[in-house]
């Protein structure tokens, strides 16, 4: 892996714009389930009680399970050497930015700056009426504790407060989807992390950055859709790859 490893992070320090796109192996190995293997999410709870119809009938019931759900699934979990990585790589100024289709934070934790969260993100909840959007873990809180009883109201106008994610049933929002894709052509650089590149729009942001021009590098343990395509690939840790390209890459600054 080392001489692979060097001659990525040469590429990467050559590289006028690079852009890390990640998915749910950085927060496996956090320790976060992922959504669709076996023991995933999706097999512990219905995927159904999380729809957006769900919420648009029954608030109450839709929150109770949700705010159960977050307390098992995601909390307590810390950024891992991978995101640190990923957070060093832009301190450093090698990466320009991080696309994520994780929902858990935990880039931001690492330190990352801005980081373009495609489905949203579980560490916030936005107003259906104003659209004002406020930290979510005392909402959360709130309804496990029985101090709210079901889904909590918005504090400047009353209305209806949802997690801030894309929920089953809902489209992607535009805005976050159109940044990454102009981040991605931009790019001469393009690192998959830790995603199966299963779930579209999002899986085809490497073919774009290959149609453009870019240098992909690819980081997961299994085979993905964009192997193919692109220059280094690397089926194995997250944990080991990352930091390790990191290290290489700010060797020339000491």
């Amino acid at each position: 892996m080392t001489d692979r490893v060097s001659e990525a992070a040469a590429r990467l320090r050559a590289a006028d714009s690079a852009v890390a796109f990640t998915g749910a192996g950085l927060s496996t190995a956090s320790g976060i389930p992922d959504f669709r293997s076996d023991g995933g999410i999706w097999d512990r709870y219905d995927p159904m009680d999380f729809h957006i119809r769900r919420f648009e009938r029954d608030p109450d019931g839709f929150w109770r399970d949700r705010a159960a759900m977050v307390a098992e699934v995601y909390d307590g979990h810390e950024p891992n050497s991978a995101h640190d990585a990923l957070a060093g790589l832009e301190a450093d100024g090698y990466l320009d930015a991080t696309i994520t289709q994780n929902v858990d934070g935990l880039h931001r934790d690492a330190g990352s700056d801005d980081p373009v969260e495609i489905h949203g993100t579980g560490s916030r909840v936005a107003c259906r009426s104003c659209e004002a959007r406020f930290d979510a873990e005392p909402y959360y809180e709130a309804v496990r504790e029985g101090d709210i009883d079901g889904a909590p109201a918005c504090p400047t106008c009353d209305g209806l407060l949802k997690p801030d994610v894309v929920l089953f049933g809902e489209q992607m929002p535009l805005g976050p989807l159109n940044r990454a894709r102009t981040l991605t052509r931009e790019s001469d650089y393009f690192l998959v992390a830790g995603s199966s590149l299963s779930v579209e729009p999002a899986a085809s942001l490497p073919d774009l950055a290959v149609d453009t021009g870019s240098t992909l590098v690819v980081v997961n343990l299994e085979a993905t859709r964009a192997d193919e395509r692109a220059e280094f690939v690397f089926h194995e840790d997250v944990t080991d790859v990352l930091p390790a390209l990191h290290e290489v890459t700010a060797e020339v600054d000491e």
